[in-house]
């Protein structure tokens, strides 16, 4: 039988229990399980050709040496002064300048970089360096030892600008982070470039290496392999309705992902691409590699060129389209996902 109680004693209730830090379930439950997830990130996108010269700008404003990481972020606008770009994600734009050292350090947060323009400048992870080219996809695996560095100028060196992804905001979730910094500014060399890639990035594995790390044991994924890849496969016919071309980055160890917290994928877009629509509970961030075309975001409608970036939230319907031959870098938290038992896709 329903019992008919007056909102001024429901009140007084409220007050009392609140007082031994307890609160009432039914008046939150709706919120806390929702029917499907309604989330605070917003799709958005951020035009690279207005805010290049804020990066570049940045070089004038703040060394590398004293900003450790001289990095613009990417804030979601549903996020405001959180510093994420998903509740899970973190984005941000670096960049380094002729000449320059960022100094080494580590942290538990896993990051990756996936290189926007300029080149020759290099990343060093555990004792090994690669230097970086657009398009390429490079993992500083969680509590490795890293730092960047580019050639003076007389040395060939450039601006180079790259976009940072890291699971910040999840560990921050998790409170497990920690950092520590690298006595010198720069970490010990001990392997030739190209090291890690020849072990372990020709389908093949050294014959006594055991998996005792989820993360990929090889660090830097050339562009150049992944666009001929690209191109092969959509010569041979192969173009998905919802994604054109699409393949996932792996570590080749286990044919898992590269990182544990993150996934990341290359995908090609053919000129006159009409993408079905599609969702899924990973939130997604792109970043524009080659071409033009337009992404359909929820409600929102983005039109997208090289080197802009843009941002999926979870469960929002998303088509993508290109008016040009199109090639889009993305990073998701799909790994966690899929080890929580929560990863749902439906392709409309």
């Amino acid at each position: 039988m329903s019992v008919s109680v007056p909102n001024e004693q429901r009140s007084a209730y409220y007050e009392q229990i609140a007082s031994q830090r307890m609160a009432p379930l039914w008046e939150s439950l709706h919120n806390l399980v929702p029917k499907q997830p309604k989330p605070q990130a917003q799709a958005a996108i951020w035009k690279y050709a207005q805010v290049r010269d804020l990066v570049m700008q940045a070089g004038a404003v703040i060394s590398a040496e004293e900003a450790i990481r001289r990095v613009l972020v990417l804030e979601n606008p549903g996020l405001p002064g959180k510093s994420s770009m998903t509740p899970n994600l973190y984005a941000g734009l670096q960049l380094i300048l002729p000449g320059e050292i960022a100094p080494s350090h580590r942290h538990t947060q896993s990051a990756l970089r996936f290189i926007v323009e300029g080149r020759g400048a290099w990343t060093a992870v555990n004792g090994e360096r690669t230097t970086m080219h657009p398009g390429d996809f490079i993992i500083t695996p969680s509590w490795t030892w890293h730092d960047h560095g580019n050639p003076s100028v007389e040395e060939g060196g450039e601006p180079v600008v790259w976009l940072d992804g890291l699971d910040i905001p999840l560990v921050g979730t998790l409170d497990a982070g920690f950092a520590e910094n690298y006595p010198e500014a720069t970490q010990p060399v001990m392997r030739p470039e190209g090291d890690s890639f020849a072990r372990f990035g020709h389908n093949m594995v050294p014959v006594r290496h055991r998996v005792t790390d989820p993360t990929s044991p090889v660090f830097s994924y050339p562009y150049a392999r992944s666009r001929e890849a690209l191109d092969t496969l959509y010569r041979n016919g192969e173009l998905d309705a919802w994604d054109g071309v699409k393949l996932r980055y792996v570590n080749p160890a286990t044919g898992g992902w590269p990182m544990p917290t993150m996934a990341t994928f290359m995908q090609y877009l053919p000129p006159g691409f009409q993408g079905k629509t599609y969702r899924s509970t990973d939130s997604t961030v792109y970043c524009v590699v080659e071409g033009r075309g337009t992404a359909h975001i929820g409600d929102a409608v983005f039109s997208f060129e090289q080197h802009d970036v843009f941002v999926v939230p979870s469960w929002q319907p998303v088509q993508l389209a290109a008016s040009s031959e199109s090639v889009l870098f993305s990073y998701s938290d799909r790994p966690v996902l899929a080890a929580l038992n929560l990863l749902r896709e439906e392709r409309i």
